[in-house]
């Protein structure tokens, strides 16, 4: 039975990171007993709820199942609610969450730089496992070590670049931050990296 007495999950939302996403909210008090919660989603274009795994879970949490995981375009609908014995909670919902859309993308990593007098090559790893069609772009800022605000910058495609026209035997630092096209031909930017420096080698 819906209980007016146990209380729905308040602040419920996606936290999405490099396509992992997590539904969360606040514990719900109650003087007594431990309270149990189940986490349910459904598609807009599918009327039925599925469970997602947590029914009857005592974490405030609940990660999206594998086939969920797998769907970045869909728009999900989810809603969770407490239960206590016998009672159950009116269900919270959570804003509609489209992972291409609501992820949010980290940073590059950074594999190696090799450096030559004039310039520095720079082999990166996305932030997540690409999937077949996926168009990604690498921004590159750059710098000399004294001039940051007269930075230059340059987009790349591949995972291997290099950064020219340096002087030779030269402290230069740089930052990459990277960019998905996505379905409706936008882009989604990742955080950019962690600022590294470099010095260029003496021909």
């Amino acid at each position: 039975e819906t209980s007016p007495y146990l209380p729905a999950p308040q602040n419920v939302e996606v936290y999405s990171y490099n396509f992992q996403s997590l539904l969360r909210w606040s514990p719900v008090p109650v003087e007594n007993g431990t309270v149990l919660y189940t986490a349910q989603y459904r598609t807009v274009f599918y009327s039925s709820w599925s469970d997602m795994g947590c029914a009857q879970s005592p974490q405030p949490q609940c990660c999206f199942p594998p086939e969920l995981r797998r769907r970045r375009r869909w728009t999900i609908l989810l809603r969770v609610r407490a239960e206590l014995g016998t009672l159950a909670s009116a269900w919270a919902h959570c804003p509609a969450f489209v992972a291409e859309r609501n992820t949010t993308l980290g940073p590059p990593r950074v594999n190696n730089v090799s450096a030559s007098p004039g310039s520095l090559l720079v082999s990166v790893s996305p932030p997540f496992p690409p999937e077949p069609g996926d168009v990604l772009q690498y921004h590159v800022s750059f710098w000399e070590n004294t001039t940051r605000a007269t930075g230059k910058k340059l987009s790349e495609s591949k995972t291997l670049f290099q950064i020219g026209n340096l002087k030779e035997s030269t402290l230069y630092c740089f930052s990459v931050q990277v960019q998905l096209r996505i379905y409706s031909g936008h882009l989604l930017e990742g955080q950019p990296s962690a600022p590294e420096c470099h010095r260029t080698a003496l021909s």
